[in-house]
């Protein structure tokens, strides 16, 4: 337990049972999903017939302990359900092969009426499925679903194609997924692949994505992971679709590492890796109610090794890198196994313990506990602020909460206000000291009528890389003229700036398009592997168009620096083969270096590889 908090018990059995995952509305209200009835037939427990529950828990006379519970849906066909997010009187509950729409339309705090959204999606009750929604500072929703999930269909049963008309299955996408999709749920696009069990998505004010990974159990591979858009995580072989046992050229040294395929061309570098365990929900704390070391850092649950975790991240030239920090340990009691955290309006955390010997899979050992836990600084009482939502004022502080369903209600009441709401959204972003509140009011303002291009334009000039990298994710979301702004952030100083260009240049048909990305792959320092695997990202589409014109810029000396050797590794196209096959036959280079090269080969379409190989 981190000296700097406390932690103080919200609720506990009986009124609640095996929680999988809570969200918290702006209410302050603590939603569970319960899963009692979770793997009858492998675990021989007995079931409820009226299925499993999704509860409100509330204090309503402010000490800080739950007083009042309400079920605001139970039926027999609800078991299991491992995902929910709320937004005031809807609520969106996963629960593999389906997504539902739970409406309570009278205000009574029980849903009367459950739509279909999603199905198609993996197993029943399989964990590995489709997990839960969060909102998105871009006012998208965010969701992924682990290496069970397979396809996604709409209510009919129709398999759904995303937003480059590719259909969302197994042929043109590995594995685990993450997704984007409008709050109606349309434009779906897949935001990274290839994960094992990736439990829940966070996404930050800039719209940056973390998650949680799970490895094949008991190799001590457990991954947090910057989602790089588009990016293949590498959890089975790219090509062949092989598991990592499989033997291939350049072998990792460690199980861990070969457990991702580290070693290949084309996977993004995993953030952290922190062993065995059992990794689940996640926020991105971003209220200042805790102690400084958690400003701004992703919370992290770990039903495993029975921890509650931040991990502090710092930039690492394109990427980042992190630390770990504790928030709370089982210690003794090996059965605490939290299974998700969310912030409350008052910037608390709430904490939900699964409570059980072991962990999911295809067991469950005590049907009968299951607590939630607040966390706050010493002496902190639990008061939730009110806003009046309909007021301009109450809107801003509630797109201002560090609590994700008072942000919905902020973002789409001043939303709805449109121009009426531009000079307050103005104001925060001029005035206001914490860059993510700039933030998030630069994001409302680019979705407000015709004024996107000016305040793009204004933000892009601004001193914080990560205001910059907003506004150009706000321009990719709109449809003013990207090739100028391209231009303006080509040569930014900031490499995570540059990376973000780079990514944008996927399947992008501009006339500049390949001058572009030459003028960033000559900014590759060949030591960044972040930056190296965003370049990668940019070029699909335009390999042979890209490549030729780098190699041609480049010069003849290019082979010399690893900076040209890495951009060479990485490349996919026929054309980089001569400048490859003289790296693998290269004497002067160590074995170990030129099985580098050798594995490059593998993923070069072009057969031609093959007979240079031979």
């Amino acid at each position: 337990m981190n000296e700097q908090l406390e932690v103080t018990l919200f609720a506990a059995e009986p009124t609640l049972t095996n929680p999988t995952n809570i969200d918290i509305d702006h209410k302050g209200r603590v939603w569970i999903c319960e899963a009692y009835n979770y793997r009858p037939a492998l675990t021989g427990n007995e079931t409820k017939p009226e299925g499993d529950r999704i509860l409100i828990l509330e204090d309503t006379d402010g000490d800080g302990v739950s007083d009042k519970s309400t079920v605001f849906y139970q039926s027999p066909e609800l078991n299991a359900p491992l995902g929910i997010w709320v937004m005031g009187n809807q609520v969106i509950v996963s629960q593999s092969p389906y997504v539902w729409l739970l409406t309570d339309t009278d205000g009574d705090d029980k849903a009367d009426k459950k739509e279909v959204i999603f199905k198609g999606i993996g197993g029943e009750q399989h964990d590995h499925g489709m997990h839960a929604f969060v909102f998105g500072p871009d006012g998208k929703f965010y969701f992924n679903f682990g290496n069970a999930g397979g396809t996604i269909t709409d209510k009919n049963g129709a398999i759904l194609k995303d937003k480059n008309g590719k259909a969302i299955n197994p042929e043109n996408y590995k594995q685990g997924l993450v997704f984007r999709s409008n709050t109606d749920f349309s434009e779906i696009e897949v935001l990274g692949q290839n994960f094992r069990n990736n439990y829940e998505v966070a996404v930050d004010s800039y719209g940056t994505m973390w998650q949680s990974d799970n490895d094949d159990d008991g190799n001590k591979g457990v991954r947090i992971n910057y989602v790089m858009e588009y990016g293949n995580f590498g959890y089975k072989d790219e090509i062949t679709n092989a598991g990592w046992q499989a033997n291939r050229t350049n072998l990792e040294k460690e199980i861990p590492l070969q457990h991702w395929h580290l070693n290949d061309p084309g996977v993004v570098p995993n953030l952290l890796q922190t062993g065995a365990g059992s990794p689940t929900g996640m926020v991105v704390y971003e209220g200042r109610a805790l102690p400084e070391v958690f400003w701004d850092q992703m919370i992290h649950t770990d039903a495993g090794p029975n921890v509650v975790r931040a991990y502090p991240v710092q930039n690492d030239g394109a990427g980042y890198k992190a630390t770990i920090e504790n928030i709370m340990e089982g210690g003794k009691d090996q059965w605490f196994r939290p299974s998700d955290v969310c912030v409350a309006p008052d910037g608390s955390l709430m904490v939900a313990d699964w409570y059980d010997p072991g962990v999911g899979g295809h067991q469950a050992g005590d049907l009968n506990r299951g607590r939630i836990f607040r966390v706050s600084s010493p002496g902190e009482a639990y008061k939730v602020p009110t806003y009046d939502l309909n007021t301009l004022e109450g809107a801003i502080e509630a797109l201002l909460n560090p609590n994700l369903s008072m942000r919905y209600q902020g973002w789409k009441n001043l939303k709805a206000m449109g121009n009426d709401a531009a000079p307050a959204l103005e104001q925060v972003f001029n005035e206001n000291k914490n860059p993510r509140l700039k933030a998030r009011a630069l994001w409302l303002l680019t979705k407000i009528e015709d004024n996107s291009k000016k305040y793009i334009e204004k933000a892009l000039e601004n001193d914080n890389p990560n205001i910059r990298i907003t506004a150009f994710r706000a321009a990719r979301q709109t449809d003013i003229d990207l090739e100028p702004v391209i231009q303006k952030l080509v040569t930014d100083k900031a490499p995570q700036v540059r990376r973000e260009v780079a990514i944008a240049l996927r399947n992008y048909n501009g006339e500049q398009a390949a001058s572009f990305w030459t003028t960033l792959a000559m900014q590759h320092d060949g030591e960044d592997r972040w930056n190296l695997e965003a370049l990668g990202i940019g070029a699909t589409g335009n390999w042979d168009k890209y490549y030729t014109t780098w190699l041609k810029k480049a010069g003849k000396e290019v082979i010399n620096s690893k900076a040209g050797q890495d951009i060479i590794w990485r490349s996919r196209t026929g054309e980089a083969i001569p400048e490859l096959a003289i790296l693998a036959s290269d004497a002067k280079i160590a074995m170990d270096d030129r099985l580098r090269y050798f594995r490059a080969f593998d993923f070069n379409p072009d057969q031609k590889g093959n007979q240079v190989l031979y």
